[in-house]
């Protein structure tokens, strides 16, 4: 990938070096359930998705949403003064350059659908680190927390993707910055907590349906992500996308779980398999539009 042209964002809360505790959720994963955001694209669209996918009515999901966005807007200012001193290293420039055109993205489609889009604070750490989800720990991998609306991300993790999943390269690290960057989109957009109070009502087969939904859609906005910057900035470079792709089908359900025990169990699947994951992070590539990331509503998921 040529970074050069793309914008950088400040909105790192470097906690790399400094000593904590914990323990927390894994690649695609969020933290805990709950916390919030702002609005994003269209109060009353998310009523009519919830009400079309969901059977929620319209008034009970706007009312909620607005809760949620007061709730919100009292933790934002602890997001934006926890942002600290910032590194230089190239791992930092790396993550700011991400971050920031995922943020140029997201603040045009949102600005596009007559709403605000506020951006995640994004925490590299090492080992373990506290969140509003609990605790993190490397060994979970990269997650976001609604609750504080912050990704957090050990960066070594991109090292053990290269060396021990066979999933390195720049786009792909990049890859799973604007998955986690997607749950924050959702969590904007509100389709998290929608998900969140369907799946108490439901079976854990379900359960686990919708959550692989969610992780689907973010590896979709993923691709918008990419869509949009290329067009804009035309920094991927040849190869690129075959990373990309290999880092989906390196981290789907069924890979993972055949690596692990030898055998499959798709009823277990909470983030869907190789296929599902490289199909639906190529839909968002190839189109660059977000409403084609539906996953609760697409014939064949």
């Amino acid at each position: 990938m040529n970074l050069d042209q793309l914008p950088e964002s400040n909105d790192i809360e470097d906690r790399r070096g400094q000593r904590s505790s914990g323990g927390r959720s894994g690649i695609g994963g969020r933290s805990g359930i709950g916390g919030g955001g702002r609005l994003g694209i269209g109060s009353m669209i998310l009523a009519a998705i919830a009400y079309f996918v969901f059977g929620v009515d319209p008034s009970t999901t706007l009312s909620t949403l607005n809760t949620v966005n007061s709730v919100s807007e009292s933790a934002q200012g602890s997001n934006t003064a926890a942002v600290g001193t910032q590194k230089t290293d190239g791992t930092t420039v790396f993550l700011k350059k991400i971050l920031g055109s995922t943020t140029e993205v997201w603040t045009a489609e949102f600005a596009a659908g007559g709403g605000q889009y506020q951006a995640p604070i994004l925490v590299p750490y090492d080992n373990v680190t506290r969140t509003a989800c609990g605790t993190g720990q490397s060994s979970a991998g990269p997650f976001y927390c609604p609750a504080d609306q912050k990704i957090y991300l050990d960066t070594s993790f991109f090292q053990q993707m290269s060396q021990q999943m066979g999933a390195g390269g720049d786009f792909a690290y990049a890859y799973v910055v604007a998955h986690e960057v997607g749950h924050h989109v959702q969590n904007q957009m509100g389709i998290e907590q929608q998900v969140n109070a369907q799946r108490s009502r439901v079976s854990e087969r379900e359960a686990n349906q919708l959550s692989v939904m969610i992780e689907l859609q973010a590896d979709c906005f993923a691709g918008v992500w990419a869509n949009k910057t290329q067009a804009k900035y035309n920094f991927l470079q040849q190869g690129d996308i075959e990373e990309g792709l290999n880092a989906a089908h390196k981290i789907g359900d069924d890979y993972l779980q055949k690596q692990a025990q030898g055998y499959v169990v798709p009823d277990s699947f909470t983030h869907g398999s190789s296929e599902q994951r490289t199909r639906w992070f190529s839909q968002g590539l190839k189109t660059g539009n977000w409403k084609m990331c539906d996953t609760f509503r697409a014939r064949v998921l």
